[in-house]
């Protein structure tokens, strides 16, 4: 379990995801335990001293985890994933600064995603249980990925390299997006229309 997470982990932060001690990941272990990366852990160098099991309610094992503990544990409370990544993507957080939705217009995320990825605007966005709640609502309803305002994206997968393919496909949507905008430029839609 130490090689995906210390892979994923090098790869959020080599594609410019993350700053050095930002993000998060877990799996889900089992029905009562999840393995989630150490508070302010360095993903692009985890080591494995860096991976604390915990259970899926809180207990005394908490004190070290990431501070985003409580949104993971809602998040496997309401869907059947397997684990959650969380980064804090430059582009997908400018788009959540946008609007409520950010709506790919390339057709690799709309494909993997759909047509349109909500953006949650708690009051608290750091490791808040209203958070946990909201993110919770939307992975129960089907979601892969959601986006805090200012915060960033969340994402669930069978596996971290699932999740990660959530988020990457996303920031690089978001990229695309700002390259419309920047320019100005007319763009064909997915249909062949201009939008």
């Amino acid at each position: 379990m130490y090689e995906q997470f210390r892979d994923i982990g090098r790869d959020i932060y080599t594609a410019g995801l993350i700053s050095s001690h930002g993000g998060n990941l877990s799996v889900r272990d089992g029905d009562d335990h999840v393995v989630i990366t150490r508070r302010s852990a360095m993903l692009g160098r985890l080591r494995e001293d860096d991976l604390i099991r915990t259970e899926i309610g809180a207990c005394q094992d908490d004190e070290h985890c990431s501070r985003e503990l409580v949104v993971h544990r809602a998040i496997y409370h309401a869907c059947g994933a397997r684990a959650v990544v969380h980064a804090h993507a430059v582009h997908t957080i400018f788009r959540s600064l946008l609007g409520d939705v950010i709506e790919p217009i390339d057709s690799e995320a709309r494909y993997v995603l759909g047509p349109s990825i909500t953006v949650l605007a708690p009051q608290q966005t750091i490791s808040s249980p209203e958070a946990a709640m909201m993110l919770a609502q939307e992975f129960a309803g089907g979601a892969k990925v959601a986006v805090l305002r200012s915060h960033g994206p969340f994402a669930v997968g069978a596996t971290l390299e699932e999740a990660f393919y959530h988020i990457s496909s996303l920031e690089v949507s978001c990229r695309i997006l700002d390259l419309r905008d920047s320019t100005g430029l007319p763009v064909l839609g997915a249909e062949g229309s201009q939008s």
